[in-house]
């Protein structure tokens, strides 16, 4: 599939001068034999996964979008899954975007195309639907030969991965994935696997093709910086250097299930405002166990008004028989209490005031998780995340979920907090 367009360019504007509007509209959407680079082409052997790990701006959808309609058109997929990380971007990007699905086609070559029904269906009875990462249950049930998985990276819930791999089991099924890298466990672990074939590429590979002002302000801002190294190079960047926790940490002392737990709380770090660009509210469900280690059991933050993430906490206290409901009041003051109740009069609460920095208050938790007194129960990914990228002596966004962890835990451990008293020597 390597284009020829490149080996002699002197012969393709000869070509274009030459031929017709007719072949030259063939030429405009003959995508392998034209204008694909060659890291943007799928490779051979036998792969059952395609990872594209690439910077923003390298052309990541249009290879998905491209190797869809291969498929489809060959014959060699008959049942495809599309699947964003929310149904708006698997609509507006993989679909009807600007390097989607139906923008690799002449328009009167496309596919059917019913919203209502999220579906595709290509002439030849080929059929791809689209789904959304943030409701994994809609992947249950349903069975496919190829899957894209859109920015893998920013899905909400790791389970919608394994109901989506659960799924590819008609005949020789192939998933190809797109994303900008993040030390997720999912992209760490197709990044072992012998069955995946990883294609590497950076912003810069595709700079002919963008916006000079992107190009000029990408550049200022992140060349150079650790952000920049993965969202234009794609490197995928485990640790971060001087952060409290380690990816190890969170890993070695991971478990599956729960053990019989001696109390549980739900901790919450509320945002000030409920706008698009506020915070999060940081909701964190911990428990600690008759072995007298800690569990983190669930992470239900959201951005939602006062009366939305109270709800969200209240359900989560009756979901997990939670003791108590702990919340930070520096921002809040009286009214956090007041939300809550307004929900459940009746929940047992208790209020916090940060009266020491974010660092002093975190690092015994971090060192708990260090002494190996803290498992994760399952995976919890953007709480991981933060976790392991928070350097409380850099300016950076407010870590809610950290805060609400470390809200928690010390509530299920006071003593990883008390000052410890010196004596003063006879005679002083």
């Amino acid at each position: 599939m390597q284009s020829w367009r490149k080996k002699d360019p002197k012969r393709l504007m000869e070509v274009l001068t030459e031929i017709s509007d007719e072949e030259a509209e063939v030429l405009r959407y003959d995508w392998y034999g034209m204008w694909a680079r060659e890291n943007q082409t799928p490779p051979g052997g036998d792969w059952r996964t395609w990872l594209v790990l690439a910077g923003r701006g390298f052309g990541k959808t249009r290879c998905g979008a491209e190797f869809v309609r291969y498929m489809a058109d060959s014959g060699q997929a008959k049942r495809m899954a599309l699947v964003a990380p929310t149904a708006a971007d698997a609509r507006d990007i993989m679909i009807e975007g600007q390097s989607g699905i139906l923008a690799c086609y002449p328009p009167k070559d496309r596919p059917i195309y019913e919203p209502s029904k999220r579906r595709l269906t290509w002439g030849n009875g080929a059929i791809a639907t689209a789904y959304a990462a943030e409701t994994p249950d809609r992947l249950r049930g349903p069975q496919f030969d190829l899957a894209w998985a859109d920015e893998l990276a920013a899905w909400q819930y790791p389970e919608a991965w394994d109901m989506l791999m659960l799924g590819l089991r008609l005949g020789n099924p192939r998933v190809v994935v797109t994303t900008t890298p993040r030390p997720i466990k999912a992209i760490r672990d197709l990044l072992k696997s012998n069955t995946t074939a990883v294609t590497r590429g950076s912003t810069y590979d595709n700079k002919h093709n963008l916006a000079p002002m992107f190009l000029e302000k990408i550049i200022s801002r992140y060349e150079g910086t650790r952000l920049g190294r993965q969202e234009l190079y794609a490197e995928v960047l485990d640790d971060v250097p001087g952060a409290l926790w380690q990816r190890h940490m969170i890993d070695d002392t991971r478990w599956e299930e729960p053990p019989e737990l001696a109390r549980v709380v739900v901790a919450i770090d509320p945002a000030v405002t409920s706008g698009e660009e506020s915070d999060e509210t940081g909701i964190i469900v911990a428990g600690k166990g008759l072995d007298g280690r800690g569990y983190v059991l669930a992470d239900y933050s959201c951005r939602q008004s006062p009366d939305g993430w109270a709800r969200v906490a209240v359900e989560a206290y009756h979901k997990h028989r939670a003791d108590r409901i702990v919340a930070e009041t520096n921002n809040g003051g009286d009214l956090v209490e007041s939300v809550l109740r307004t929900v459940d009069r009746r929940i047992p609460y208790r209020k916090v005031t940060a009266s020491r920095g974010k660092r002093v208050r975190a690092e015994p938790i971090a060192a708990m998780y260090e002494q190996e007194k803290i498992s994760h129960i399952g995976v919890h990914e953007l709480l991981e995340d933060q976790m392991c990228s928070f350097v409380a002596d850099q300016p950076q966004e407010s870590p809610d979920r950290v805060d609400a962890l470390v809200w928690g835990l010390t509530e299920l451990f006071p003593s990883t907090m008390e000052t410890p008293v010196v004596k003063k020597p006879r005679g002083w």
